[in-house]
């Protein structure tokens, strides 16, 4: 299976649940809001403080899993996930893209964009894009 025979799972539902690893090798997994974005699962880590963040600076492993509302469908992305933030993305380019990824993980515009700019420089957010080397899923 390759991420085109997955993509428009990812495209419609977000409801999703990421695994990282943390240093002693345990699996850390959190409930997040994904989409598909430029060929890879994606998602906006909010707060870029976040166990998330530190564990994939770490080790750049990450598995993305989005479900239907009911959990009986998913779609998974195995891969080597990147960052972007504040730290290593030129402003301007970083705004333009957490309101693309914003989209791509919700289908639609956010209702004041000047606030949730600034709540995402405050937050100091980070996009995460996992590039897929696996794929697979239950799909109906």
């Amino acid at each position: 299976m390759e991420f085109k025979d997955i993509q428009s799972h990812f495209e419609t539902h977000h409801r999703g649940v990421i695994t990282t690893f943390q240093p002693n090798g345990a699996a850390h997994s959190s409930i997040v809001v994904c989409g598909a974005y430029q060929g890879n699962a994606a998602f906006v880590i909010v707060r870029g403080t976040s166990i998330k963040v530190r564990n994939l600076r770490n080790d750049p492993r990450c598995t993305v899993m989005s479900v239907t509302e009911n959990w009986r469908t998913c779609a998974v992305v195995e891969g080597q996930a990147t960052l972007m933030d504040y730290r290593n993305t030129d402003p301007e380019k970083m705004r333009v893209e957490l309101r693309e990824v914003f989209r791509a993980c919700g289908d639609k515009d956010h209702p004041d964009w000047e606030e949730y700019d600034q709540a995402m420089v405050e937050q100091d957010a980070v996009i995460v894009l996992v590039k897929p080397d696996r794929v697979y899923g239950k799909l109906q």
